[in-house]
């Protein structure tokens, strides 16, 4: 198969991307693929909104940009924070014109929300499921461009580079060049190949490395572990923001959301005895930045020896609380939880990863014709730490600048006929499933026990120590049997969980997202870890 411009992943980023792409240059031939149906992405899962200067007489781009750098805890490229924050409006009203629709006051005003981090009101969203309206919004626009080819449940292996033409090809190459992908389609679980002129990855997180998660199963760091396979560069993985507030339900998985916009309307985190104990971990209180609130949630349930604290909503307005978080309510009700006369249990999940491919300010990554936006990539906007709502914002502003980019390249660029058809000899089917589904448990118990919201020394090198073991035994059953989506998950989930142990090791200090007791005093030298 060929493709002019090859798209992985169906979320905010990718869709986005193909439209613009299908619009600007309507002779080329735009693919998407996607490993389980369109919809299921990160994107449907966005609770809160999306972050941009929208009152321009209470805000201001310097505002945005200030909240932005302190909450990255000073990693963030400013460059590139003021590109995200000056040209974000003008992606919103994109999306908008896309017919994605934003709550309005009472006056037809848009109603902004405010979260952790942010100095004023600028959270533009639709009730509680504003990701999820985004997505309907461009899924719709999609089936009107007769240029684009969407194909679900099709599952991407590997990117193709010289290294499948027998060239050896090592982190020194300097014109690694991606020529397409491999391909195993799940329905005939055939390998195929696609080749692509422009490829643009936009495959997600990888949340579920961690036994406890706000992201779907699919979040599996697929993107992120074929660019490190092959030779790309990856940064910033140790900063794996765990959302401070996911409903507390022991043993469900995904963790059900309950939005930082329900402490922006006035929501109090307490502990067991009823204490609001933020008060004691920071001046913002509640509308800290997530890694201070959920080190605070962390400290204070080892501290009182109990599994969650609670999230304070009776006090709040019941219509104005069922009408902007209706999903919410809903949720909470179907446990017996009534909001408006219980406490909801709530607990830090695994959320987002604030690292990932590094690409430029063009979305480039270090693999030429290899594009990457939306979490997947690490684009230096959030640094440490990212800022709330932020991460939809950031991937449109990206997403229309691979756009621009790879619009100007492609024309240059051929297709590479050269490359061979998967080879399965000498594999056979697995033969037991459990090598691979409890390897992938093993995995999550590490991660969420050695390399949480605080970490040690000791611990990450225990880490390492069981990845080690794991990723061996994954390799012999790779080598062995016939590719699988579970074994691919599983060997990318092994990747990722590496990157983010190496990542925290060689950070020698406790910066935003990165907590290790044995460096916790800041070091002058500011820097990107590279892997």
């Amino acid at each position: 198969m060929e493709t002019d411009f090859l798209v992985i992943g169906s979320g905010i980023a990718g869709l986005t991307f193909a439209l613009k792409v299908a619009e600007g240059m309507p002779e080329k031939k735009i693919t998407i693929i996607t490993k389980t149906d369109a919809d299921e992405t990160n994107t449907k899962y966005a609770q809160g909104g999306i972050a941009g200067v929208w009152d321009e007489k209470n805000d201001s781009y310097e505002k945005h940009i200030e909240d932005t750098l302190i909450a990255g805890d000073g990693l963030c490229d400013q460059s590139i924070v003021e590109i995200v924050v000056k040209e974000g409006p003008e992606r919103i009203r994109e999306i908008i014109d896309y017919g994605a629709e934003f709550d309005k006051d009472a006056k037809g005003k848009y109603s902004l929300g405010k979260e952790g981090g942010h100095s004023e009101n600028r959270i533009l969203h639709h009730k509680d499921v504003t990701g999820k309206e985004i997505e309907r919004a461009l899924l719709d626009r999609l089936e009107s461009m007769a240029n684009i080819e969407l194909i679900n449940h099709c599952f991407v292996v590997d990117i193709i580079t010289q290294h499948h033409l027998g060239y050896l090809v090592t982190k020194s190459t300097l014109d690694i060049t991606c020529y397409g992908v491999y391909v195993l389609n799940k329905q005939t679980n055939q390998i195929g190949k696609i080749l692509s002129k422009i490829t643009v990855l936009a495959s997600g997180g990888c949340g579920q490395a961690y036994r406890t998660t706000t992201n779907p199963k699919i979040a599996t760091g697929d993107g992120i572990a074929m660019v490190y396979r092959a030779k790309g560069k990856i940064e910033n993985m140790e900063f794996i923001q765990f959302h401070p507030t996911a409903l507390y339900e022991p043993g469900v998985s995904p963790s059900f959301l309950i939005t930082e916009a329900v402490r922006g309307d006035g929501g109090i985190l307490r502990n067991k005895s009823g204490e609001a104990f933020m008060e004691r971990y920071d001046e913002r209180r509640d509308l800290a930045p997530r890694d201070i609130v959920a080190r605070a949630i962390d400290n204070e349930m080892k501290r009182t020896g109990t599994e969650h604290v609670y999230l304070d909503c009776k006090h709040m307005d019941k219509e104005k609380f069922v009408h902007h978080f209706p999903n919410i309510y809903e949720k909470c009700v179907s446990l017996g939880i009534d909001p408006m006369h219980h406490m909801i249990p709530v607990a830090p999940a695994a959320h987002y990863s604030c690292g990932g491919v590094k690409t430029d300010e063009w979305g480039r990554t270090s693999i030429q014709n290899l594009y990457a936006c939306g979490e997947c990539a690490s684009t230096g906007l959030h640094g440490a730490n990212r800022l709330a709502s932020n991460s939809l914002l950031e991937a449109m502003v990206f997403s229309h600048r691979c756009f621009i980019d790879s619009c100007k390249n492609v024309k240059d660029i051929s297709f590479e006929y050269r490359i061979p058809d998967w080879k399965a000899t000498g594999t056979s089917d697995p033969r037991e499933m459990i090598l691979i589904t409890q390897s992938q448990k093993e995995l999550t118990q590490i991660m969420s026990d050695y390399v949480g919201i605080v970490r040690t020394d000791v611990r990450l090198e225990r880490a390492m120590k069981r990845l080690d073991l794991l990723f061996t035994e994954t390799e012999e059953l790779y080598r062995s049997t016939k590719v699988s989506p579970q074994l691919s998950e599983l060997r990318n989930l092994i990747t990722v969980g590496y990157l983010i142990v190496k990542g925290a090791q060689f950070r020698k200090e406790s910066r935003g997202l990165h907590y290790n007791t044995d460096h916790q005093h800041k070091s002058d030298l500011l820097q990107n870890i590279i892997l």
